[in-house]
């Protein structure tokens, strides 16, 4: 049997790392073995594992590219070993109607380096607006930048939602909490979270546990006394920054997020709960502001890059020991890809052919000045991080050493065959 290619090397395979030879044919996974014969065979060093799924990134295209584009944003991506990532709506102009999710598909289609999904936007009346091509569905239930709060949803909306059997992901901080809590000027990350505080969040997890969907996801989850609101129904999603950084370190607006970092306390117990294995997925929410927008902390905009660093910063602490493999496995790459649908995240027949290779005795500090965003400054410079010196994706070597191989032919998800 002939194949378009065959990869050999120590492959993350059922659980271990196995030598093995994986065969590609169509960008897809055909034979996974020893001894493979019918196609070149491509060395792979180090360590190969499937590439990672970032189910939450803000990539400002259209609209404020200033900040981002597609093409830098998932550009950015795959330098951090992720080849697959879901924009969220929250742009200029808000992705709420089937017209708007058009154009912005048509838009960036033909600039991006990685496959991607976009989401739409649910504001409270546009349930039937939405266009059935979207990757998933955001819920802002408090304020945050470009977006309308809900504070209500009515059944025959619930039941419209779930019907497109897409996830719906929940930013969850609850509005009237906001409202309750203002400060009229905040001067530092202590402040922010005074402003936007805990409860805020744990009302919000109650709310979203009740709520009658298949498919929902609650976002950058910041404290772990949300999880036991949840309780187990809902997927729970966590990022790096609130795992690894507190509103106790010198940040400056550049720390400034939405939710905020909590206090070194807080902070030390959301991480323990993802050592643990309590979480489901592990999303950067990659949100760039300009430097002019960071300028003063009051008027700062909320959010900070990460969509790069995400698998990395979890790989060094692999690599140090501090946790095993499999939970940035788990929640970095196979739960973000299955939890949207797509054959990624696995190496498995059927599944694309989509993994990197790192080196775990490799890592290095993270400079901020060698990051891909339009916007590289980074609240994880200086920190130790773990990059891939090879990314695959649908079987091409698309990064190898520093240097980017590939073109712009990331796909829509809905696209991918």
């Amino acid at each position: 049997m002939s194949y378009d290619t065959i990869y050999a090397g120590r492959f993350y395979f059922q659980d271990e790392f196995r030598e093995l030879e994986v065969a590609v044919t169509d960008g897809v996974i055909s034979h996974i073995g020893k001894a493979i014969t019918g196609a070149p065979v491509t060395k792979l060093e180090g360590a190969v594992i499937p590439a990672g799924t970032d189910i939450h990134v803000h990539f400002r295209d259209p609209g404020e590219t200033d900040k981002e584009d597609f093409s830098t944003g998932s550009l950015s991506a795959i330098y951090g070993g992720t080849t697959t990532v879901y924009d969220m709506p929250n742009n200029l102009v808000p992705v709420s109607d089937y017209s708007v999710f058009q154009d912005k598909l048509s838009s960036v289609s033909s600039r991006s380096y990685c496959d991607f999904g976009l989401y739409s936007l649910y504001n409270g009346k546009n349930a039937d607006l939405i266009s059935p091509k979207s990757s998933g569905i955001k819920i802002f239930l408090g304020g945050s930048t470009n977006s309308t709060a809900v504070d209500q949803i009515s059944e025959s909306d619930l039941k419209l939602l779930d019907s497109m059997n897409v996830p719906v992901v929940f930013h969850g901080e609850d509005s009237a909490c906001l409202r309750a809590n203002f400060i009229p000027e905040e001067h530092s990350l202590m402040d922010h979270d005074r402003a936007r505080p805990e409860q805020c969040e744990l009302t919000s997890a109650e709310v979203i546990s009740r709520l009658p969907l298949k498919k929902k996801i609650m976002a950058h989850i910041s404290t772990p006394e949300s999880l036991p609101k949840l309780n187990g129904r809902a997927t729970a999603e966590v990022t790096p920054h609130h795992i690894l950084l507190n509103n106790e370190m010198e940040l400056g607006s550049w720390g400034k997020v939405n939710p905020p970092l909590r206090s070194r306390d807080t902070q030390r117990k959301l991480m323990d709960s993802y050592f643990r294995g309590s979480f489901d997925i592990l999303s950067s929410d990659h949100a760039p502001h300009t430097e002019h927008e960071k300028e003063e902390f009051f008027q700062a905009s909320a959010g900070i890059i990460g969509v790069e660093t995400r698998i990395p910063l979890m790989l060094a602490l692999v690599a140090n020991k501090t946790i095993p493999f499999n939970l940035v496995y788990r929640t970095a790459i196979a739960n973000p890809a299955a939890a949207m649908g797509i054959r990624k995240g696995m190496i498995q027949l059927g599944y694309f052919a989509d993994f990197m290779a790192v080196k775990f005795s490799e890592a290095r500090r993270i400079n901020q000045d060698r990051l891909h965003s339009k916007t590289p400054i980074s609240p994880f410079n200086g920190f130790q991080a773990v990059f891939p010196h090879s990314v695959v994706m649908r079987g091409e070597v698309i990064l190898e050493g520093n240097e980017f191989m590939g073109e712009r032919n990331g796909k829509f998800v809905a696209n991918l065959k």
